[in-house]
């Protein structure tokens, strides 16, 4: 009876937790804290504190470490199973659909619309981190007193690399971790 609630609730956590690990949360603390009772909010307090700092999904983390508290190492399993499942499932049947509409002119027109929006997510991305790495967190748009210019100088130097060089862009991050270092010291 444990091993069906704790995969029918970590099922409806994983089913409707859109928006990753922490939009979990609220879900995860409603079912193992207020509907369940398996937990104390002390307890799930830890355990979520576990979970943010072990490498992984939080989510996952959390259904792990609840399972193993409630029901063992079985209860880790199912719960993990349980949270995990509604993504396989919808990811397999998006690649079936896919698989058997990509020819089709909708598909494609849906696809070449996304593509743009991909490549901006990305580029907001990359922006945000060259300007926090550049003026850090408290500086105001606009001021350039705030320069941090070892940032800018490494940044400058693994562009150049990488574009004239086109050398592998692991070797130019490690290169750029040795000269972070390096530049600290002075």
């Amino acid at each position: 009876m444990i091993y069906t609630e704790l995969f029918w609730s970590f099922f409806q956590i994983g089913l409707f937790s859109i928006g990753g690990g922490y939009a979990a949360m609220p879900l995860i603390q409603h079912q193992v804290v207020d509907v369940h009772s398996w937990l104390t909010m002390t307890q799930f307090a830890d355990i979520m504190t576990i979970a943010e700092m072990t490498p992984g999904p939080i989510a996952v983390n959390t259904a792990t470490f609840v399972g193993i508290q409630i029901a063992g190492l079985s209860g880790a399993i199912v719960a993990t199973l349980g949270c995990i499942l509604p993504s396989c499932i919808i990811v397999m049947a998006l690649a079936y659909v896919y698989y058997h509409f990509r020819g089709l002119d909708v598909v494609q027109g849906i696809l070449t619309g996304l593509r743009p929006a991909v490549v901006a997510m990305i580029a907001s991305a990359g922006i945000s981190l060259i300007i926090l790495s550049f003026f850090g967190q408290r500086s105001l748009p606009g001021d350039l007193c705030g320069i941090n210019y070892k940032s800018v100088f490494i940044f400058a130097a693994g562009f150049l690399v990488l574009r004239k060089w086109k050398i592998n862009p692991i070797y130019v991050m490690i290169g750029a971790g040795v000269l972070g270092i390096l530049l600290s010291c002075f």
